[in-house]
């Protein structure tokens, strides 16, 4: 039996090596979760989570980082203490000795009503590996569109 998706349940250790073991494997349209400070943080929090429970060099723990995950979507909480979708990041690939990422959308507050915080997600950059979703069938992404608030 070949699954489809594969879904590991939130990382806090050494099973970040796990979790990029399967999204290595060719099973598109995998995810799992962590708790990081941006999409930026996702990266570091990744190889220190990795690093907790195998010693690999850290260049092969980002290129398993680059070639696995394709987008990192970050929520946060706001100060009305509610929690949002702040950034959409994807993942380009390798640079050097560095993960690039690609900041796709970003949470920009655009007043507060009834103590609630409002706001819209803004798009920041156009997706460079758009091929990879247009072959698995996904098209909803355009480039110049834009969407969403919130």
């Amino acid at each position: 039996m070949r699954p489809t998706r594969l879904i590991v349940g939130e990382v806090r250790g050494a099973e970040a090596f796990e979790l990029l073991t399967c999204l290595n494997t060719g099973h598109d349209g995998s995810f799992s979760t962590c708790h990081a400070n941006s999409t930026q943080d996702t990266i570091g929090r990744l190889e220190t989570m990795v690093l907790m429970g195998m010693e690999l060099p850290l260049q092969a723990i980002r290129r398993q980082i680059a070639s696995g995950i394709d987008l990192i979507v970050y929520l946060g909480r706001l100060r009305d203490k509610s929690r949002r979708l702040l950034e959409i990041t994807e993942v380009t690939g390798m640079e050097g000795e560095q993960v690039v990422l690609n900041p796709l959308f970003l949470f920009r507050e655009t007043g507060e009503v009834s103590g609630r915080i409002c706001g819209i997600q803004e798009r920041t950059g156009d997706m460079k590996n758009i091929e990879k979703f247009q072959r698995a069938g996904i098209s909803a992404y355009q480039k110049g569109s834009h969407s969403g608030s919130s």
